[in-house]
């Protein structure tokens, strides 16, 4: 090789090195911290991880909201609380959905359900779970309602949908029923703190 080219060729060289290594690199580089607040701080990520339909994956959130012209609402905020699918799977699955809205109806008591425990008004079964927040939470939150409400759904344990479907609780019913209750008194407590409406 001519000499006056060699030094030329040792820079592409290097050159082709250090874009490969940048290739790689990404992957190497720790990645960010995950957000502990979902569900627009109606939970905690580790309180989120107890919403599972028994295949596991990565917890995410995606998170809409609609304010007075677009619905009967004052306050309406929505979350659907999503699973990473199995490796190749880009597709995350949607195990729950949580609504947090104003309403004018009073609490009441689902037949069969289980009580939240002291301090909580609301009711959870393995499927669906509801909380009503403090009264004081309506106003800090934008509403002239008497009543804020959040409230959850778990298709993956709605006997009706699973026998439609020809399938069977991946995750036992009692597991499924403590996990709620905890998950909504966790909602109540996160958003009374964050709107200063706690009793």
């Amino acid at each position: 090789m001519d000499k006056k080219w060699l030094p030329l060729t040792v820079v592409l060289g290097a050159a082709t090195v250090a874009v490969v290594t940048a290739s790689v690199w990404p992957d190497d580089v720790e990645k960010p911290p995950l957000s502990k607040s979902l569900c627009h701080g109606a939970l905690s990520r580790e309180v989120a991880e107890l919403i599972d339909d028994g295949k596991g994956g990565e917890v995410s959130t995606e998170e809409w909201e609609s304010k007075g012209s677009t619905t009967d609402y004052a306050v309406f905020k929505g979350c659907s609380v999503r699973r990473a699918g199995s490796e190749g799977d880009d597709y995350p699955r949607g195990v729950a959905k949580l609504i947090v809205e104003d309403t004018p109806s009073p609490p009441g008591r689902k037949k069969g359900s289980t009580p939240l425990g002291a301090g909580f008004t609301g009711w959870a079964l393995p499927e669906r779970a509801t909380v009503t927040l403090p009264a004081g939470c309506a106003v800090r939150m934008g509403s002239t309602a008497p009543y804020i409400r959040a409230w959850l759904e778990v298709p993956s344990q709605e006997e009706d949908l699973l026998a439609r479907r020809g399938e069977t609780r991946s995750v036992d019913a009692d597991t499924a029923l403590r996990n709620n209750v905890t998950v909504m008194r966790d909602v109540a407590t996160r958003l009374a703190e964050r709107y200063g409406c706690a009793d």
